[in-house]
């Protein structure tokens, strides 16, 4: 029987997110709005067909919204972490894997990019 290949496994709390995305806003409520452009040839078209919008908005929760302007690149997912305990307290819970588990999807849908932390 063939071995499976193991995938690495990622670290998450020893990563750096910095954002992927420039166009955003904070509501006055405090829920931050990701503008994702539509851009592709089938968005595009679907653009001028479908009158689509030319941007997607992204609402993120409230965690989200609290995390997302303290991305700034030099803080990783650990510290991040440490700062929404001290936030939301036992809200969070279970905050590790909660929080991995947000960046991953960040990740996938290319909204955030993480860098590993760099050791001096």
């Amino acid at each position: 029987m063939k071995k499976k290949k193991e995938t690495p496994q990622i670290n998450y709390l020893d990563m750096i997110p910095s954002h992927n995305i420039e166009n955003w806003q904070t509501a006055e409520d405090g829920v931050v709005t990701l503008m994702v452009e539509n851009s592709g040839l089938f968005n595009s078209i679907a653009q001028k067909v479908f009158k689509k919008p030319k941007y997607t908005q992204v609402h993120l929760d409230t965690m989200g919204s609290f995390l997302w302007p303290r991305m700034d690149g030099q803080k990783s997912v650990a510290d991040l972490a440490l700062e929404v305990k001290a936030e939301f307290g036992k809200e969070a819970e279970p905050l590790y894997p909660r929080i991995a588990k947000y960046f991953q999807i960040l990740e996938s849908y290319h909204f955030v990019k993480l860098a590993p932390k760099s050791n001096p």
